[in-house]
């Protein structure tokens, strides 16, 4: 899992707001997508992974894109890790409740609890949203549906997530200095140990980022290319690391990423060169040291046929569309 803590480590993952649901059937709640979320959760433009944590009863969970119903008890985690709008509820259908209005209660009042529905079997969450770089976090999304479950009581570590969540969550109004960053930090390992889960139920046959992390050459190579992604790679010389011969390593990667090692550690520099670009106000040569190329022209060239312009209006742009936010 190295390479996964990397990329998590480079997408800057922070805990944002966390509440209660209380929801007596019949009911439904419709949750905004990831761009209104990121309106009211963050100054600058973010990726909102929404998530919802069943501690009592059950309900179901579907996006308005045509997912299948997913089912929901007690104990499950669902995250939806594209941010798409959904609905969750349980019992005959009613009109779907504005979650956003709960939203705004919450951030308004610091209110920890949301209780609505019609007064029969009581369905209780922990409802938490995510914030983290757009840009970076591409390279898992990817590889996720746009729902993904998972169970955690059956496990010594999901059962202490669960009840340590429940804790910091119930106790918010009352905790003192450092009790949003305790609610936080939860909240990341969450969704670490989600991801795991996933990735460790994915079928033999699966392919992709995620199914790649989880191959043992493929995930060592991918590791050394996250944790070193400046050094002056060749597939000699990853290939050698990995134990592998260039031929075997290469035919693995494309397997899974449908990619050489080489064209994915070009772009993943140039995905971390755009947030350098936008976040810093180093210098586009600087930038283009820090992720390894020894040629600013050289990198010019790559960020343009990756982003369609070059460093330097790639980052005026952004910062402009950032101040029309």
């Amino acid at each position: 899992m190295d390479v996964l803590s990397e990329v998590l480590k480079a997408v800057k993952l922070d805990g944002a707001v966390f509440f209660n649901g209380e929801f007596s059937a019949p009911w439904c709640s419709r949750e905004p997508d990831s761009r209104t979320m990121a309106s009211y959760l963050s100054a600058g433009p973010k990726h909102v992974f929404i998530f919802h944590l069943v501690t009592e009863g059950h309900c179901t969970c579907r996006d308005e894109e045509g997912s299948p119903v997913v089912p929901l008890k007690a104990g499950d985690l669902v995250i939806l890790p594209h941010g798409n709008v959904h609905l969750v509820g349980n019992g005959t259908p009613v009109k779907p409740s504005n979650a956003i209005e709960e939203m705004r209660e919450v951030l308004g009042t610091g209110k920890v609890l949301a209780q609505f529905g019609g007064g029969g079997e009581l369905t209780r969450l922990v409802c938490g949203y995510l914030t983290c770089d757009p840009q970076l976090s591409q390279v898992f999304l990817a590889g996720l549906p746009s729902i993904v479950k998972v169970h955690i009581r059956d496990s010594p570590s999901g059962k202490w997530l669960e009840e340590s969540l429940r804790y910091a969550v119930d106790h918010a109004e009352a905790s003192g200095p450092g009790g949003a960053v305790v609610i936080a930090k939860l909240s990341e390992l969450l969704f670490v140990e989600a991801l795991r889960r996933y990735i460790a139920q994915l079928p033999e046959s699966q392919t992709g980022w995620l199914a790649g992390v989880r191959d043992p050459e493929v995930g060592k190579a991918l590791a050394l290319l996250h944790q070193q992604p400046a050094h002056p790679w060749t597939i000699a010389s990853l290939a050698e690391e990995v134990g592998l011969s260039r031929s075997v390593l290469a035919e693995r990667f494309r397997h899974y990423l449908s990619d050489t090692p080489m064209g994915y550690l070009t772009r993943w520099r140039l995905q971390l060169a755009a947030q350098v670009l936008t976040t810093t106000s180093k210098s586009v040569a600087e930038v283009a040291g820090e992720v390894g190329y020894e040629s600013e022209p050289s990198f010019n060239r790559a960020f343009k046929r990756e982003f369609g312009v070059p460093p330097a209006r790639f980052r005026t742009q952004a910062r402009s569309s950032q101040r029309r936010t």
